[in-house]
Protein backbone atom coordinates (compact mmCIF):
# COMPACT_ATOMS: atom_id res chain seq x y z
CA UNK A 1 0.00 0.00 0.00
CA UNK A 2 0.86 3.40 -0.92
CA UNK A 3 2.39 5.86 1.39
CA UNK A 4 0.25 9.23 1.63
CA UNK A 5 2.96 10.75 1.21
CA UNK A 6 4.45 9.22 -1.39
CA UNK A 7 0.80 9.58 -3.77
CA UNK A 8 -0.49 11.54 -6.22
CA UNK A 9 2.79 12.70 -7.23
CA UNK A 10 4.07 13.12 -10.45
CA UNK A 11 7.58 12.01 -11.35
CA UNK A 12 9.77 15.01 -10.48
CA UNK A 13 7.98 15.76 -7.64
CA UNK A 14 8.47 12.51 -6.41
CA UNK A 15 11.83 12.47 -6.83
CA UNK A 16 12.09 15.44 -4.72
CA UNK A 17 10.10 14.01 -1.94
CA UNK A 18 12.41 11.34 -1.58
CA UNK A 19 15.29 12.45 -1.88
CA UNK A 20 15.63 13.16 1.79
CA UNK A 21 19.42 14.06 2.75
CA UNK A 22 20.61 17.53 1.50
CA UNK A 23 21.73 19.91 -0.06
CA UNK A 24 18.65 19.80 -2.23
CA UNK A 25 17.41 22.19 -4.39
CA UNK A 26 14.25 22.21 -5.59
CA UNK A 27 13.18 24.35 -8.86
CA UNK A 28 9.84 24.79 -8.71
CA UNK A 29 7.98 27.09 -11.45
CA UNK A 30 4.74 28.65 -11.32
CA UNK A 31 1.91 25.75 -10.41
CA UNK A 32 4.04 23.20 -9.81
CA UNK A 33 3.28 21.73 -6.19
CA UNK A 34 6.01 23.30 -4.26
CA UNK A 35 3.79 23.48 -1.01
CA UNK A 36 3.18 20.00 -1.75
CA UNK A 37 6.44 18.71 -2.71
CA UNK A 38 7.59 20.47 0.71
CA UNK A 39 4.93 18.98 3.02
CA UNK A 40 5.47 15.34 1.53
CA UNK A 41 8.89 15.65 1.84
CA UNK A 42 8.71 15.93 5.50
CA UNK A 43 6.04 13.60 6.04
CA UNK A 44 7.65 10.91 4.01
CA UNK A 45 11.16 11.79 6.08
CA UNK A 46 8.88 11.44 9.22
CA UNK A 47 7.28 8.02 8.01
CA UNK A 48 10.34 6.38 7.10
CA UNK A 49 12.26 7.77 10.60
CA UNK A 50 14.83 9.73 8.94
CA UNK A 51 13.66 12.84 10.19
CA UNK A 52 11.99 13.21 13.83
CA UNK A 53 9.40 15.31 13.28
CA UNK A 54 11.17 17.99 16.45
CA UNK A 55 13.95 17.94 14.72
CA UNK A 56 12.59 19.63 11.49
CA UNK A 57 12.61 23.00 10.75
CA UNK A 58 10.35 24.72 7.60
CA UNK A 59 10.85 28.57 7.05
CA UNK A 60 8.18 30.47 5.20
CA UNK A 61 8.16 34.32 4.65
CA UNK A 62 4.36 34.98 5.93
CA UNK A 63 2.89 33.25 8.92
CA UNK A 64 -0.43 32.20 6.61
CA UNK A 65 2.24 29.91 4.44
CA UNK A 66 3.58 28.84 8.04
CA UNK A 67 -0.12 28.04 9.17
CA UNK A 68 -1.49 26.29 5.50
CA UNK A 69 2.34 24.09 5.78
CA UNK A 70 1.13 23.31 9.52
CA UNK A 71 -2.26 22.30 8.39
CA UNK A 72 -1.36 20.10 5.20
CA UNK A 73 1.53 18.07 7.53
CA UNK A 74 -1.51 17.28 10.07
CA UNK A 75 -3.64 15.63 7.45
CA UNK A 76 -0.39 13.37 6.09
CA UNK A 77 -0.51 12.28 9.97
CA UNK A 78 2.49 14.48 10.82
CA UNK A 79 3.01 17.01 13.63
CA UNK A 80 5.36 18.30 16.06
CA UNK A 81 7.30 20.17 12.92
CA UNK A 82 8.19 23.56 13.69
CA UNK A 83 6.55 25.69 10.75
CA UNK A 84 7.52 29.52 11.25
CA UNK A 85 8.74 32.45 9.58
CA UNK A 86 12.34 33.29 10.06
CA UNK A 87 11.60 36.15 12.07
CA UNK A 88 8.80 34.02 14.48
CA UNK A 89 11.54 31.38 14.80
CA UNK A 90 14.61 33.95 15.47
CA UNK A 91 12.14 35.55 18.24
CA UNK A 92 11.41 32.62 19.78
CA UNK A 93 14.92 31.73 20.17
CA UNK A 94 16.06 35.13 21.74
CA UNK A 95 12.87 34.40 23.98
CA UNK A 96 14.26 31.05 24.86
CA UNK A 97 17.99 31.99 25.26
CA UNK A 98 18.00 36.10 26.52
CA UNK A 99 16.93 35.58 29.87
CA UNK A 100 19.96 33.45 30.47
CA UNK A 101 22.22 35.27 28.70
CA UNK A 102 21.57 39.04 29.56
CA UNK A 103 19.72 38.43 32.89
CA UNK A 104 16.58 40.25 31.70
CA UNK A 105 13.51 39.93 29.29
CA UNK A 106 13.66 40.69 25.54
CA UNK A 107 13.79 44.24 24.68
CA UNK A 108 10.05 45.27 22.84
CA UNK A 109 9.35 45.47 19.26
CA UNK A 110 8.94 48.60 18.01
CA UNK A 111 5.09 48.41 16.94
CA UNK A 112 5.92 51.91 14.62
CA UNK A 113 8.50 52.60 12.99
CA UNK A 114 7.51 55.41 11.64
CA UNK A 115 6.17 56.93 14.75
CA UNK A 116 9.54 56.38 16.29
CA UNK A 117 11.44 57.87 13.01
CA UNK A 118 9.11 61.36 13.30
CA UNK A 119 10.63 61.24 17.00
CA UNK A 120 14.10 60.39 16.24
CA UNK A 121 13.46 63.32 13.69
CA UNK A 122 12.37 66.45 16.38
CA UNK A 123 15.01 65.24 18.20
CA UNK A 124 17.56 66.24 15.64
CA UNK A 125 15.33 69.29 14.45
CA UNK A 126 14.23 68.04 11.34
CA UNK A 127 10.29 67.87 10.14
CA UNK A 128 10.13 65.74 7.38
CA UNK A 129 6.53 64.63 5.62
CA UNK A 130 5.06 61.84 6.38
CA UNK A 131 5.73 59.97 3.02
CA UNK A 132 9.22 60.81 3.52
CA UNK A 133 9.42 58.92 7.03
CA UNK A 134 7.87 56.26 5.07
CA UNK A 135 10.30 56.56 2.83
CA UNK A 136 13.34 56.21 5.45
CA UNK A 137 11.27 53.60 7.41
CA UNK A 138 11.61 51.23 4.28
CA UNK A 139 15.72 52.40 3.83
CA UNK A 140 16.39 51.55 7.14
CA UNK A 141 14.47 47.88 6.77
CA UNK A 142 16.39 47.42 3.24
CA UNK A 143 19.78 48.96 5.09
CA UNK A 144 19.41 46.27 7.89
CA UNK A 145 18.48 43.09 5.76
CA UNK A 146 21.50 43.62 2.99
CA UNK A 147 23.77 44.04 6.25
CA UNK A 148 24.77 47.35 5.78
CA UNK A 149 25.93 49.94 8.10
CA UNK A 150 25.07 53.31 8.27
CA UNK A 151 28.18 54.83 6.12
CA UNK A 152 27.47 51.71 3.85
CA UNK A 153 24.56 52.91 3.27
CA UNK A 154 25.30 56.40 2.38
CA UNK A 155 28.06 54.80 -0.11
CA UNK A 156 25.37 53.18 -1.98
CA UNK A 157 22.75 55.71 -2.05
CA UNK A 158 24.15 58.92 -1.20
CA UNK A 159 21.65 60.90 -3.31
CA UNK A 160 19.05 61.46 -0.20
CA UNK A 161 15.25 61.19 0.13
CA UNK A 162 13.08 63.53 -0.33
CA UNK A 163 13.97 66.91 0.63
CA UNK A 164 16.40 65.23 2.88
CA UNK A 165 20.31 65.12 1.64
CA UNK A 166 22.37 62.69 2.21
CA UNK A 167 23.96 63.63 5.08
CA UNK A 168 20.42 64.49 6.66
CA UNK A 169 19.23 60.81 5.96
CA UNK A 170 21.85 59.56 7.59
CA UNK A 171 21.75 61.56 10.77
CA UNK A 172 18.43 60.69 10.96
CA UNK A 173 19.39 56.88 10.80
CA UNK A 174 21.66 56.72 13.45
CA UNK A 175 18.98 59.28 15.50
CA UNK A 176 16.44 56.44 15.26
CA UNK A 177 19.01 53.73 16.22
CA UNK A 178 20.12 55.99 19.42
CA UNK A 179 16.34 56.47 20.38
CA UNK A 180 15.17 52.81 20.09
CA UNK A 181 18.28 51.60 22.29
CA UNK A 182 17.61 54.54 25.16
CA UNK A 183 13.88 53.04 24.56
CA UNK A 184 14.97 49.45 24.86
CA UNK A 185 13.44 48.36 21.91
CA UNK A 186 13.89 46.29 18.76
CA UNK A 187 12.53 46.15 15.13
CA UNK A 188 11.33 44.29 13.07
CA UNK A 189 14.70 43.61 11.78
CA UNK A 190 17.21 43.88 14.49
CA UNK A 191 15.19 40.30 15.50
CA UNK A 192 17.03 38.60 12.91
CA UNK A 193 20.11 40.63 13.62
CA UNK A 194 20.02 40.09 16.99
CA UNK A 195 19.95 36.63 17.13
CA UNK A 196 22.44 36.22 14.42
CA UNK A 197 24.46 38.24 16.66
CA UNK A 198 23.54 35.94 19.69
CA UNK A 199 24.59 32.53 17.84
CA UNK A 200 27.86 33.88 16.23
CA UNK A 201 29.03 35.33 19.90
CA UNK A 202 27.65 32.41 22.14
CA UNK A 203 28.67 28.51 20.88
CA UNK A 204 26.98 27.05 23.66
CA UNK A 205 23.53 28.54 22.15
CA UNK A 206 24.58 27.61 18.49
CA UNK A 207 25.35 24.15 19.84
CA UNK A 208 21.95 23.86 21.17
CA UNK A 209 19.74 25.30 18.85
CA UNK A 210 21.66 23.35 16.14
CA UNK A 211 21.40 19.88 18.36
CA UNK A 212 17.54 20.99 18.34
CA UNK A 213 17.16 21.76 14.43
CA UNK A 214 18.79 18.72 12.34
CA UNK A 215 16.56 19.40 9.13
CA UNK A 216 16.00 22.48 7.32
CA UNK A 217 13.66 23.21 4.72
CA UNK A 218 13.06 26.90 3.02
CA UNK A 219 10.14 27.97 1.23
CA UNK A 220 10.36 30.98 -1.71
CA UNK A 221 14.26 30.59 -1.84
CA UNK A 222 14.16 33.64 -3.92
CA UNK A 223 13.25 35.62 -2.17
CA UNK A 224 16.12 35.64 0.90
CA UNK A 225 17.70 38.76 2.05
CA UNK A 226 21.37 38.15 2.92
CA UNK A 227 20.40 38.68 6.61
CA UNK A 228 18.09 35.68 6.66
CA UNK A 229 20.95 33.70 4.41
CA UNK A 230 23.68 34.48 6.72
CA UNK A 231 21.20 33.28 9.81
CA UNK A 232 20.44 30.08 7.83
CA UNK A 233 23.78 29.60 7.99
CA UNK A 234 24.63 29.93 11.55
CA UNK A 235 21.37 27.65 12.14
CA UNK A 236 22.67 24.95 9.99
CA UNK A 237 26.70 25.19 10.98
CA UNK A 238 28.91 22.68 9.26
CA UNK A 239 25.70 20.44 8.25
CA UNK A 240 24.68 20.36 5.22
CA UNK A 241 20.91 19.09 5.53
CA UNK A 242 19.21 21.16 4.00
CA UNK A 243 16.73 21.81 1.16
CA UNK A 244 15.40 24.68 -0.59
CA UNK A 245 12.34 25.58 -2.84
CA UNK A 246 11.93 28.45 -4.87
CA UNK A 247 11.69 29.93 -8.78
CA UNK A 248 13.62 33.01 -9.68
CA UNK A 249 11.46 34.14 -12.45
CA UNK A 250 9.15 35.22 -9.04
CA UNK A 251 11.67 37.31 -7.52
CA UNK A 252 9.58 40.23 -6.95
CA UNK A 253 11.19 41.70 -3.72
CA UNK A 254 14.38 43.03 -4.86
CA UNK A 255 13.77 46.43 -3.66
CA UNK A 256 12.89 45.43 -0.15
CA UNK A 257 16.74 43.41 -0.10
CA UNK A 258 15.40 39.93 -1.78
CA UNK A 259 18.83 38.02 -3.62
CA UNK A 260 17.71 35.26 -6.00
CA UNK A 261 21.41 34.89 -6.08
CA UNK A 262 21.36 32.27 -3.57
CA UNK A 263 18.85 30.11 -5.24
CA UNK A 264 20.84 30.62 -8.46
CA UNK A 265 24.39 29.92 -7.06
CA UNK A 266 23.24 27.42 -4.82
CA UNK A 267 24.83 24.58 -6.97
CA UNK A 268 28.25 26.17 -6.88
CA UNK A 269 27.74 27.27 -2.81
CA UNK A 270 26.85 23.15 -2.34
CA UNK A 271 28.79 21.32 -5.43
CA UNK A 272 26.98 18.03 -3.81
CA UNK A 273 23.37 19.65 -4.20
CA UNK A 274 20.87 17.65 -5.77
CA UNK A 275 19.00 19.76 -8.75
CA UNK A 276 15.40 18.81 -8.85
CA UNK A 277 13.36 20.97 -11.51
CA UNK A 278 9.57 20.95 -11.27
CA UNK A 279 8.26 21.94 -14.63
CA UNK A 280 4.97 20.26 -14.84
CA UNK A 281 2.21 23.16 -14.14
CA UNK A 282 -1.06 21.64 -12.21
CA UNK A 283 -3.17 25.11 -12.36
CA UNK A 284 -3.01 27.16 -15.80
CA UNK A 285 -4.24 25.94 -19.18
CA UNK A 286 -1.76 25.82 -22.16
CA UNK A 287 -2.65 29.24 -23.40
CA UNK A 288 -1.91 30.78 -20.05
CA UNK A 289 1.67 28.61 -19.98
CA UNK A 290 2.29 29.71 -23.78
CA UNK A 291 2.35 33.75 -22.36
CA UNK A 292 4.24 33.00 -19.01
CA UNK A 293 7.05 31.25 -21.20
CA UNK A 294 7.57 33.39 -23.98
CA UNK A 295 8.02 36.32 -21.24
CA UNK A 296 10.58 34.90 -19.33
CA UNK A 297 12.44 33.22 -22.21
CA UNK A 298 15.84 32.90 -21.89
CA UNK A 299 15.78 34.93 -18.43
CA UNK A 300 18.40 33.87 -15.76
CA UNK A 301 17.19 30.53 -13.98
CA UNK A 302 13.73 30.75 -15.79
CA UNK A 303 11.83 27.52 -16.25
CA UNK A 304 9.53 26.14 -19.16
CA UNK A 305 6.41 24.90 -17.76
CA UNK A 306 4.19 22.66 -19.47
CA UNK A 307 0.74 21.78 -18.45
CA UNK A 308 -0.18 18.93 -16.48
CA UNK A 309 -3.59 18.15 -18.45
CA UNK A 310 -3.32 14.85 -20.26
CA UNK A 311 -5.90 15.82 -22.35
CA UNK A 312 -5.10 19.93 -23.07
CA UNK A 313 -5.95 19.92 -26.24
CA UNK A 314 -5.84 22.79 -28.28
CA UNK A 315 -4.51 25.77 -26.39
CA UNK A 316 -7.71 29.02 -26.14
CA UNK A 317 -5.27 31.85 -26.58
CA UNK A 318 -4.94 34.72 -23.61
CA UNK A 319 -6.37 38.11 -24.84
CA UNK A 320 -5.18 41.38 -25.38
CA UNK A 321 -7.64 44.36 -25.47
CA UNK A 322 -6.68 47.98 -25.83
CA UNK A 323 -8.97 50.70 -24.79
CA UNK A 324 -9.06 54.56 -24.98
CA UNK A 325 -9.04 55.44 -21.65
CA UNK A 326 -8.92 54.22 -18.01
CA UNK A 327 -12.37 54.55 -17.20
CA UNK A 328 -12.94 52.97 -20.65
CA UNK A 329 -10.80 49.65 -19.17
CA UNK A 330 -11.95 49.48 -16.18
CA UNK A 331 -15.96 49.48 -17.85
CA UNK A 332 -14.69 47.42 -20.40
CA UNK A 333 -13.09 44.46 -17.84
CA UNK A 334 -16.58 45.16 -15.55
CA UNK A 335 -18.80 43.96 -18.67
CA UNK A 336 -17.01 41.18 -19.19
CA UNK A 337 -17.16 40.47 -15.63
CA UNK A 338 -20.32 40.33 -15.24
CA UNK A 339 -21.80 38.55 -18.49
CA UNK A 340 -19.70 35.87 -17.28
CA UNK A 341 -21.01 35.55 -13.76
CA UNK A 342 -24.21 35.97 -15.79
CA UNK A 343 -23.46 32.72 -17.70
CA UNK A 344 -23.00 30.95 -14.37
CA UNK A 345 -19.08 31.73 -13.20
CA UNK A 346 -18.67 31.96 -9.71
CA UNK A 347 -17.31 35.43 -8.63
CA UNK A 348 -15.04 34.08 -6.44
CA UNK A 349 -13.25 32.36 -9.49
CA UNK A 350 -12.37 35.64 -10.99
CA UNK A 351 -9.75 38.04 -9.94
CA UNK A 352 -8.59 41.76 -11.56
CA UNK A 353 -4.70 42.52 -10.89
CA UNK A 354 -2.78 45.62 -11.43
CA UNK A 355 0.07 47.08 -10.82
CA UNK A 356 -0.53 49.54 -8.34
CA UNK A 357 -3.39 50.36 -5.09
CA UNK A 358 -4.33 53.85 -7.28
CA UNK A 359 -5.81 51.53 -10.15
CA UNK A 360 -8.25 50.32 -8.17
CA UNK A 361 -10.99 53.25 -7.61
CA UNK A 362 -12.05 53.34 -10.73
CA UNK A 363 -12.21 49.46 -11.46
CA UNK A 364 -14.68 49.46 -8.00
CA UNK A 365 -16.99 52.04 -9.16
CA UNK A 366 -17.00 49.98 -12.66
CA UNK A 367 -17.84 46.89 -11.42
CA UNK A 368 -20.39 48.23 -8.57
CA UNK A 369 -22.18 49.89 -11.37
CA UNK A 370 -22.47 46.64 -13.63
CA UNK A 371 -23.82 45.21 -10.24
CA UNK A 372 -20.84 42.90 -9.62
CA UNK A 373 -19.60 42.56 -5.92
CA UNK A 374 -15.41 43.19 -5.42
CA UNK A 375 -13.51 42.70 -2.57
CA UNK A 376 -10.35 44.38 -2.25
CA UNK A 377 -7.19 42.56 -1.30
CA UNK A 378 -5.05 43.74 1.43
CA UNK A 379 -7.58 45.75 2.96
CA UNK A 380 -8.99 44.21 6.29
CA UNK A 381 -8.73 40.71 6.91
CA UNK A 382 -11.96 38.99 7.24
CA UNK A 383 -11.89 37.94 10.98
CA UNK A 384 -11.02 41.85 11.66
CA UNK A 385 -14.32 43.03 10.33
CA UNK A 386 -16.64 44.06 12.92
CA UNK A 387 -19.18 42.46 10.90
CA UNK A 388 -17.63 39.13 11.78
CA UNK A 389 -16.35 39.24 15.13
CA UNK A 390 -20.57 40.28 16.19
CA UNK A 391 -21.16 37.20 14.39
CA UNK A 392 -18.35 34.87 16.41
CA UNK A 393 -19.47 36.96 19.83
CA UNK A 394 -23.45 36.22 19.02
CA UNK A 395 -22.53 32.72 17.97
CA UNK A 396 -20.49 31.64 21.24
CA UNK A 397 -23.63 33.31 23.32
CA UNK A 398 -25.97 31.30 21.93
CA UNK A 399 -23.84 27.96 21.92
CA UNK A 400 -24.53 28.37 25.82
CA UNK A 401 -28.10 28.16 25.27
CA UNK A 402 -29.89 24.33 24.90
CA UNK A 403 -30.23 24.20 21.29
CA UNK A 404 -34.05 24.15 20.16
CA UNK A 405 -33.31 23.48 16.33
CA UNK A 406 -30.28 22.00 14.14
CA UNK A 407 -27.21 23.13 14.40
CA UNK A 408 -27.33 24.75 10.90
CA UNK A 409 -30.62 26.41 11.32
CA UNK A 410 -29.23 27.76 14.68
CA UNK A 411 -26.27 29.24 12.85
CA UNK A 412 -28.44 30.69 10.01
CA UNK A 413 -30.82 32.47 12.83
CA UNK A 414 -28.53 34.03 14.62
CA UNK A 415 -26.67 35.66 11.60
CA UNK A 416 -30.48 36.48 10.72
CA UNK A 417 -30.78 38.71 13.60
CA UNK A 418 -27.15 40.28 12.82
CA UNK A 419 -28.86 41.09 9.19
CA UNK A 420 -28.42 38.49 6.85
CA UNK A 421 -30.75 38.59 4.29
CA UNK A 422 -31.63 35.92 1.48
CA UNK A 423 -31.25 38.65 -1.20
CA UNK A 424 -27.86 40.71 -1.22
CA UNK A 425 -28.09 44.34 -1.26
CA UNK A 426 -26.94 46.01 -4.41
CA UNK A 427 -23.05 45.83 -4.76
CA UNK A 428 -20.75 48.10 -3.56
CA UNK A 429 -20.49 49.69 -0.26
CA UNK A 430 -20.35 48.78 3.04
CA UNK A 431 -23.81 47.19 3.75
CA UNK A 432 -23.10 44.40 0.73
CA UNK A 433 -19.28 43.76 2.53
CA UNK A 434 -21.40 43.01 5.80
CA UNK A 435 -23.71 40.86 3.87
CA UNK A 436 -20.75 38.85 1.89
CA UNK A 437 -19.02 38.25 5.36
CA UNK A 438 -21.71 36.92 7.43
CA UNK A 439 -22.99 34.71 3.95
CA UNK A 440 -18.96 33.34 4.45
CA UNK A 441 -19.90 32.48 7.58
CA UNK A 442 -23.13 30.82 6.75
CA UNK A 443 -21.02 28.43 4.13
CA UNK A 444 -18.67 27.66 6.44
CA UNK A 445 -21.70 25.79 8.77
CA UNK A 446 -22.98 24.48 5.86
CA UNK A 447 -19.54 22.88 4.70
CA UNK A 448 -19.28 22.18 8.96
CA UNK A 449 -18.97 18.04 9.15
CA UNK A 450 -22.23 16.22 10.99
CA UNK A 451 -22.20 16.49 14.24
CA UNK A 452 -21.07 19.64 14.87
CA UNK A 453 -22.03 21.85 17.75
CA UNK A 454 -22.23 25.23 17.75
CA UNK A 455 -19.33 24.98 20.35
CA UNK A 456 -16.64 23.48 18.12
CA UNK A 457 -17.98 25.68 15.20
CA UNK A 458 -16.84 28.88 17.24
CA UNK A 459 -14.07 27.17 18.19
CA UNK A 460 -13.00 26.46 14.74
CA UNK A 461 -13.26 29.87 13.51
CA UNK A 462 -11.38 31.18 16.45
CA UNK A 463 -8.68 29.15 15.20
CA UNK A 464 -8.91 29.85 11.62
CA UNK A 465 -8.39 33.61 12.64
CA UNK A 466 -5.58 32.99 14.44
CA UNK A 467 -4.18 30.85 11.24
CA UNK A 468 -5.50 33.55 8.92
CA UNK A 469 -7.55 30.60 7.29
CA UNK A 470 -10.16 33.24 6.16
CA UNK A 471 -12.66 31.83 3.88
CA UNK A 472 -13.53 32.62 0.90
CA UNK A 473 -16.08 35.53 -0.30
CA UNK A 474 -18.57 35.06 -3.09
CA UNK A 475 -17.10 38.56 -4.79
CA UNK A 476 -14.47 39.18 -7.63
CA UNK A 477 -10.92 40.17 -6.06
CA UNK A 478 -9.56 43.41 -6.90
CA UNK A 479 -5.13 42.92 -6.13
CA UNK A 480 -2.26 44.56 -6.77
CA UNK A 481 0.14 41.77 -8.55
CA UNK A 482 2.74 41.65 -5.01
CA UNK A 483 -0.29 40.63 -2.75
CA UNK A 484 -1.73 38.76 -5.53
CA UNK A 485 1.59 36.28 -5.42
CA UNK A 486 1.29 32.27 -4.09
CA UNK A 487 -3.08 32.50 -5.34
CA UNK A 488 -4.81 31.77 -8.21
CA UNK A 489 -8.08 31.84 -9.44
CA UNK A 490 -9.70 29.87 -12.55
CA UNK A 491 -9.94 33.46 -14.60
CA UNK A 492 -7.71 36.71 -14.47
CA UNK A 493 -7.75 39.67 -16.18
CA UNK A 494 -4.50 42.08 -15.69
CA UNK A 495 -5.04 45.39 -16.64
CA UNK A 496 -2.76 48.24 -16.76
CA UNK A 497 -0.23 46.58 -19.28
CA UNK A 498 1.16 50.09 -20.97
CA UNK A 499 4.44 51.54 -20.33
CA UNK A 500 4.78 53.98 -17.04
CA UNK A 501 2.54 51.13 -15.67
CA UNK A 502 3.70 48.16 -16.37
CA UNK A 503 6.51 48.34 -16.50
CA UNK A 504 6.20 51.50 -13.69
CA UNK A 505 7.42 54.72 -15.06
CA UNK A 506 10.56 54.44 -12.38
CA UNK A 507 11.77 51.32 -13.20
CA UNK A 508 14.65 52.54 -15.69
CA UNK A 509 17.33 50.38 -15.26
CA UNK A 510 17.68 47.08 -17.16
CA UNK A 511 17.35 45.61 -13.15
CA UNK A 512 14.11 47.46 -12.83
CA UNK A 513 12.63 46.91 -15.86
CA UNK A 514 13.57 43.22 -15.32
CA UNK A 515 11.76 42.96 -12.30
CA UNK A 516 8.46 44.58 -13.53
CA UNK A 517 9.15 41.91 -15.88
CA UNK A 518 8.85 38.67 -13.22
CA UNK A 519 5.84 40.94 -11.63
CA UNK A 520 4.04 40.49 -14.82
CA UNK A 521 4.99 36.90 -14.83
CA UNK A 522 3.39 36.20 -11.05
CA UNK A 523 0.09 37.75 -12.49
CA UNK A 524 -0.31 35.69 -15.58
CA UNK A 525 0.75 32.27 -13.71
CA UNK A 526 -1.91 33.56 -11.13
CA UNK A 527 -4.92 32.49 -14.19
CA UNK A 528 -5.99 28.99 -14.08
CA UNK A 529 -8.68 28.72 -17.19
CA UNK A 530 -8.70 32.01 -18.70
CA UNK A 531 -6.07 35.18 -19.14
CA UNK A 532 -6.83 38.61 -20.08
CA UNK A 533 -4.56 41.68 -20.77
CA UNK A 534 -5.20 45.07 -21.36
CA UNK A 535 -4.15 48.61 -21.66
CA UNK A 536 -5.84 52.02 -21.72
CA UNK A 537 -3.69 54.94 -24.20
CA UNK A 538 -5.44 57.85 -21.92
CA UNK A 539 -5.08 61.51 -22.24
CA UNK A 540 -1.24 61.29 -22.43
CA UNK A 541 -1.18 58.58 -25.17
CA UNK A 542 0.47 55.41 -23.58
CA UNK A 543 2.35 52.66 -25.32
CA UNK A 544 1.55 48.92 -25.14
CA UNK A 545 3.75 47.81 -22.78
CA UNK A 546 7.36 46.23 -23.86
CA UNK A 547 5.86 43.06 -22.63
CA UNK A 548 3.25 42.96 -25.20
CA UNK A 549 5.49 43.06 -27.94
CA UNK A 550 8.02 40.62 -26.99
CA UNK A 551 5.06 38.40 -26.39
CA UNK A 552 3.63 38.90 -29.52
CA UNK A 553 0.49 38.44 -31.57
CA UNK A 554 1.32 34.76 -32.28
CA UNK A 555 0.36 33.83 -28.80
CA UNK A 556 -1.87 36.51 -27.87
CA UNK A 557 -5.34 37.09 -29.51
CA UNK A 558 -6.22 40.63 -29.93
CA UNK A 559 -9.82 41.84 -28.75
CA UNK A 560 -11.85 45.03 -29.64
CA UNK A 561 -12.26 47.10 -26.45
CA UNK A 562 -15.06 50.28 -26.93
CA UNK A 563 -14.41 52.10 -29.96
CA UNK A 564 -10.77 51.09 -30.21
CA UNK A 565 -9.57 47.35 -31.56
CA UNK A 566 -6.75 45.56 -29.44
CA UNK A 567 -2.66 45.98 -31.01
CA UNK A 568 -0.41 44.58 -28.68
CA UNK A 569 2.41 46.00 -30.71
CA UNK A 570 0.85 49.28 -31.88
CA UNK A 571 2.85 52.33 -30.95
CA UNK A 572 5.19 49.76 -28.30
CA UNK A 573 8.01 51.90 -26.66
CA UNK A 574 12.06 50.97 -27.21
CA UNK A 575 13.40 48.20 -25.32
CA UNK A 576 15.17 48.70 -22.78
CA UNK A 577 16.73 44.82 -22.45
CA UNK A 578 18.90 43.46 -24.38
CA UNK A 579 17.09 41.31 -27.55
CA UNK A 580 16.56 37.75 -26.43
CA UNK A 581 17.84 35.03 -28.35
CA UNK A 582 15.59 33.17 -30.80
Amino acid sequence: MTSPALSGLDERQLEAVTALRGPVVVLAGAGTGKTRVITHRIAHGVDTGAYSPGRVMAVTFTAKAAGEMRGRLRALGVSGVAARTFHATALAQLNYFWPTLAGDSVPKIVDNKVRLLAHAADGIGLDPDLATLRDVAAEIEWRKVTMRSVDDYIAARPDGIGRLSGDRVAALHRAYEKLKDERRQLDFEDVLLACAGMLESEPRVAREVREQYRHFTVDEFQDVSPLQHRLLELWLGDRSDLCVVGDASQTIYSFAGADARFLLEFGSRHPDARVVRLERNHRSAPGVLAVANELMRDRPGALRLVSAAADAGPAEQATVTEYADDEAEARGVARHIAQRIADGVDPSSIAVLYRSHAQSAELVRALADAGVPSTVLGGRRFFDMPEVRQAIMALRGASVAPLETTFLDAVRDVLRSLGLTDDPPQAGGALRDAWEARAAILRLAQEAPEGTTLRAFTDELAARAKAQDEPALRTVTLSTLHAAKGLEWPHVHLIGVAEGQLPIAYATTFEQVDEERRLAYVGITRAGSTLSLSWARGPRERRASRFLTEIGTRILRAERGGATSGAASRGAAPRTAPPRRR
